[in-house]
């Protein structure tokens, strides 16, 4: 006969609540705080080793100065269940399993269970770590990895490219923004949480993993084997490479239009866009395309800084949550290149700390935005350690907001009309269509590779000679504002700045 539940505990139970309790309680200890920042879930999956070091927080990572959890006590309103009457069905059911299930399970194992049922009621940035996979979450946080370049996330139950990092094995495959991966190494990503596909995706220097992906444009699909590779790449790039394989951040010499690209925000963004805006300002240009379309984000610090090249005061980025301190940073005048009139263009797939950048600029009045509205990304993770270390919570806890005091973040219940992302100033919305994406990123790879000397050439040139001139393709030639609307529109603006400076 099936054992029913009593209405009294039985000695196991007590146990079992004790055991949930003290769980429970763990789950709202102090954090780690910023010497174990955690890894971004929708930062590039194996981003540069920039992204997450110790004592350094991502913009997804742990919370400055966020106060230590503490347990709330259940409210003895009447309309409300007590923690007793929550628990008991829960200590009931894991009971009941663990005694009378077909098959004998392990008790740990339906633990987990039931903090991973908990965690996927929440947002796909929060995840549990288990005693198996905590090494590998602290290997990834503090040492160098393999991985191929790729930012993604989970859309409607789908592994989705949110964009490749330029210059990246998964970028020279040919790996689009929008692509589906339906399958890593043979094994479907159908179910996969953001956690699942980092740990398939990362892997050991010179190995390969063997992609499936789907082009939504084409509808083609297509397998792809990549090679991992250490990930550290320049992040800011120029509109093309000279004849020594350096960046040109000059758009047009004759109109005085510098272009300068951010294309991730790492420990040394700041530091190569203060050198790229110095060499325009050497070059005498007239007005600035900040490009941060396609940017999947990285480094809080790296978005701070960013801005305060072109701000001389105010608020930068704020952070603030349920249960942490609002935390805010302010621009110093020192160093700020605030004399050039300024476009930032950005797209569906800028996220994070781009959009921390693009936000802190529009506020302030101090460049246009065009393009279209960002992808939302603005919330803080804390990583809190469990079981004494043995195992962890990744949980969002803030999120960010601009100097207006909006909100970033794109929630799961965000409509159209609420105050997420950026959005482009008035007047200045160009959506570009998938041909005209793909078309442009193409483009883009073409420009941004640099071409190998033949080995008679090699030879010919003493190594301290400068590079011979590459020999591009037809593509690095042709003018980018015949295939990109919103550049296009960011010089028309420009121009009719200039015109308005004409005495």
């Amino acid at each position: 006969m099936a054992h029913s539940a009593t209405t009294r505990f039985p000695a196991r139970l007590i146990v079992w609540l004790a055991a949930i309790l003290l769980v429970l309680s763990a789950q709202l200890s102090p954090t780690i705080g910023d010497d174990a920042p955690a890894k971004d879930a929708t930062a590039p999956a194996d981003a540069a080793e920039d992204t997450a070091t110790p004592g350094e927080s991502t913009e997804d990572a742990v919370a400055p100065g966020a106060a230590p959890g503490t347990w709330q006590a259940a409210s003895t309103a009447p309309d409300k269940p007590s923690d007793y009457e929550l628990y008991k069905p829960l200590v009931d059911t894991l009971d009941q399993v663990e005694r009378n299930y077909v098959h004998e399970l392990d008790r740990r194992e339906l633990f987990e269970a039931a903090i991973e049922g908990v965690v996927s009621k929440l947002d796909p940035y929060s995840a549990y770590i288990s005693p198996a996979d905590i090494r590998g979450f602290r290997r990834t946080v503090e040492s160098e990895f393999g991985g191929i370049g790729i930012q993604v996330s989970i859309d409607r139950g789908r592994l989705m490219v949110i964009s490749p990092l330029v210059g990246t094995p998964a970028y020279q495959a040919g790996i689009q923004a929008d692509d589906w991966i339906t399958a890593i190494d043979g094994e479907s990503t159908k179910g996969f949480t953001l956690d699942d596909a980092v740990k398939r995706l990362k892997g050991k220097i010179g190995t390969k993993v063997k992609l499936t992906v789907v082009h939504p444009a084409s509808k083609k699909r297509e397998q792809i084997a990549v090679t991992r590779e250490r990930i550290h790449i320049d992040t800011v790039l120029g509109d093309h490479r000279n004849e020594h394989d350096a960046w040109d951040y000059t758009l047009d010499d004759r109109k005085g239009i510098g272009y300068i690209r951010v294309t991730a925000f790492s420990r040394d963004t700041a530091e190569e866009l203060r050198d790229a805006l110095e060499q325009l300002k050497t070059d005498n240009v007239r007005g600035l395309i900040l490009d941060l379309r396609f940017n999947p984000g990285g480094l809080l610090s790296a978005a701070i800084e960013v801005a305060d090249l072109f701000i001389k005061q105010g608020e930068i980025v704020s952070t603030e949550g349920r249960n942490s301190a609002r935390r805010s940073w302010d621009a110093r005048e020192a160093g700020t290149f605030d004399a050039l009139p300024m476009v930032v263009l950005v797209n569906r797939y800028s996220a994070s700390a781009s959009e921390i950048v693009s936000a802190c600029l529009q506020d302030h009045g101090r460049a246009v935005i065009m393009g279209e509205r960002t992808w939302g990304k603005g919330s803080v993770q804390n990583v809190i350690e469990l079981e004494a270390g043995t195992s962890a919570l990744k949980l969002t806890t803030a999120a960010y907001r601009r100097p207006s005091g909006k909100n970033i973040h794109r929630f799961d219940n965000a409509g159209p009309q609420d105050d997420r992302g950026v959005k482009p100033d008035d007047g200045y919305y160009v959506e570009l269509t998938d041909d005209e994406i793909s078309q442009l990123m193409d483009f883009r790879r073409q420009r941004d590779i640099v071409r190998a000397r033949t080995a008679e050439t090699a030879e010919a040139q003493p190594e301290s000679s400068p590079k011979s001139e590459a020999k591009p393709a037809a593509e690095q030639h042709a003018s980018p504002l015949k295939i990109d609307r919103q550049l296009k529109m960011a010089v028309g603006y420009l121009d009719a700045q200039f015109a308005k400076a004409q005495p």
